[in-house]
């Protein structure tokens, strides 16, 4: 990646943003993996807004994550061998998941990590004392608020009200606070950040204006704020920065890495050539004879089948690696490895199977930002055919002349499949019962809308109340 990802927390004499707190689970240290916090080192505003983007190499992504937004859906199951539980990579599979299993416990804890750097390094750079450009710390105070809200966005979408931990550490505030907190952040961000071509060429991947954009474009997607949703998807797409990749197969490859479509990704490379986010390449790759992976998170029947059904021969190819296929960069996937099927928009080229895998990891993409406007567009009235027929026409499917709101959906998981947003969709159409029982799940209303909040958070603050159902 271009960005020099460094693990940096504060000196703790210098910065403490809570009072020293065992009791508070949630009190999570943001300055993890400090290392040389007593080494007389310089840190800078820079150096503290890129510790943030730090957190995005952490194995949580490679692992927990998997579990709580794709493996749980009706896009994968848990792969590797039958008795290989991934810790709880067979409960969530399953939906038989409980408030001590590890994988939401892990990225609560990480989100709220990040969050607590985010807000660090925006105290830090605001009272900063040295001489230090003042544009220069406007962006950085902007790209820690895009952070930030990031990161209470995947919280507010899996466990529903949370603690601001700017504000409380213990009650939980309603989802429409913690939106509002957000789409504050945001629309500091945006005002704040530089366009995407703007930035140097050894500051690319940064957050910029737009993936600013695009993430208030998808809070209030998320809201039903449909107008807000389509106008600021209309931000993205009139800023001329970006567009399509014409080939749909090699937007996961290296070389589209940071592209044309790119809005936002977690940046894999890093100062050694393959540090990044750790292992993600390797959970998800073929296991057993020829491989050179876990085999976890593989994309299920009902996924091929959804491709089958719109005849999407492109995007199944290009989502998917079949057990005996060749893949573009001549790698021979045998028979004989233990699951059927691996996510191939994880598999690397380069660094197929190493520990630092030297993938990035697409947030957002402009398709995605297309496919808001297109939804958000059914609701008030406007063009959905437009936004929507320029996703299909790429992967050569026909156009639709007047499309509903479940064919955006369904439109939706096809061209964002293995891209951690399906279980969430799935929540938010009011889809996931139906849907995960025709996966052969079983959804139970009033419980798996919401994860649980983790065991040991509530043992800490017996106070926080758990969400229903569990």
């Amino acid at each position: 990646m271009k960005i020099n990802i460094k693990q940096i927390s504060v000196l703790c004499c210098t910065m403490l943003l809570f009072a020293a707190c065992d009791e508070e689970f949630l009190d999570v240290d943001a300055r993890a993996d400090i290392e040389f916090s007593d080494s007389g080192v310089e840190v800078t505003p820079e150096d503290m807004v890129t510790g943030i983007y730090g957190k995005f190499t952490s194995f949580s992504y490679a692992f927990s994550y998997l579990g709580i937004t794709e493996i749980i859906s009706d896009n994968a199951d848990k792969g590797s061998s039958p008795g290989d539980t991934g810790s709880d990579k067979n409960l969530l599979d399953e939906l038989t998941h409980t408030p001590s299993s590890g994988s939401s416990r892990a990225m609560w804890t990480h989100w709220y990590k990040s969050i607590g750097r985010a807000s660090i390094a925006i105290e830090f750079t605001n009272n900063y004392e040295l001489e230090y450009s003042e544009s220069l710390k406007a962006r950085l105070i902007g790209e820690a608020k895009y952070l930030r809200a990031l990161n209470y966005f995947w919280l507010v979408r899996s466990f529903g009200d949370v603690p601001i931990q700017e504000i409380d550490l213990v009650n939980r505030a309603p989802k429409s606070e913690v939106y509002a907190y957000m789409i504050n952040d945001l629309q500091d961000a945006i005002e704040a950040l530089p366009l995407k071509s703007e930035y140097a060429a050894n500051d690319l991947g940064r957050a910029t204006r737009g993936a600013a954009q695009a993430l208030l474009a998808k809070v209030y997607l998320y809201q039903e704020d449909y107008q807000n949703a389509y106008d600021m998807a209309n931000e993205v797409i009139a800023s001329g920065e970006y567009g399509l990749h014409p080939n749909y197969e090699e937007l996961w490859r290296a070389s589209t890495e940071n592209g044309i479509e790119s809005i936002f990704e977690m940046q894999g490379r890093g100062e050694t050539i393959n540090h990044g986010i750790q292992q993600y390449s390797s959970t998800q790759g073929a296991r057993g004879t020829s491989g050179w992976g876990w085999g976890f998170n593989t994309p299920s029947q009902n996924l091929v089948d959804a491709f089958d059904q719109a005849g999407d021969e492109v995007r199944k190819n290009a989502t998917i690696i079949f057990a005996g296929e060749t893949l573009w960069d001549g790698r021979v996937v045998s028979p004989a490895t233990e699951n059927p099927r691996y996510n191939e928009k994880a598999y690397s080229s380069q660094n197929a199977g190493a520990a630092d895998g030297d993938k990035n990891v697409r947030v957002f993409r402009y398709a995605e930002v297309l496919l808001i406007k297109a939804e958000a567009a059914t609701y008030i009235g406007q063009d959905a055919a437009g936004p929507l027929n320029l996703v299909r026409a790429r992967v050569g499917l026909a156009p639709i002349a007047n499309p509903t709101v479940q064919q955006i959906w369904n439109e939706r998981r096809l061209e964002l499949a293995m891209e951690h947003d399906r279980w969430f969709d799935l929540l938010r159409t009011g889809q996931a019962a139906s849907a995960l029982a025709a996966d052969g799940k079983t959804f139970e209303t009033g419980k798996h809308e919401l994860f649980p909040i983790p065991n040991d958070q509530l043992i800490d603050t017996p106070e926080m109340e758990q969400n229903p159902g569990w």
